[in-house]
């Protein structure tokens, strides 16, 4: 059984590579303008979601040293 696996790997690579080079052929890849919009756009939300974390990390961390600041001073 395992030795019939063996022989028919590179059958079956062959094909896959096939396929895969078909299904590349179908793919609608997007022009210069586009790759240009949406990197643009990935760099922009990528810095808002940057600035979000960071408010909401020191609100977080504010809150935590406070309920701490509490507990230790009482």
């Amino acid at each position: 059984m395992e030795l019939t696996k063996a022989v028919g790997w590179p059958q079956q690579a062959k094909s896959y590579i096939e396929e895969v080079k078909g299904e590349m052929r179908r793919v609608s890849w997007p022009n210069w303008k586009q790759v240009r919009a949406t990197t643009g756009v990935v760099i922009a939300a990528t810095f808002l979601f940057a600035a979000y974390f960071l408010v909401v990390d020191t609100v977080v961390k504010s809150l935590v040293d406070r309920t701490i600041n509490y507990f230790v001073h009482r």
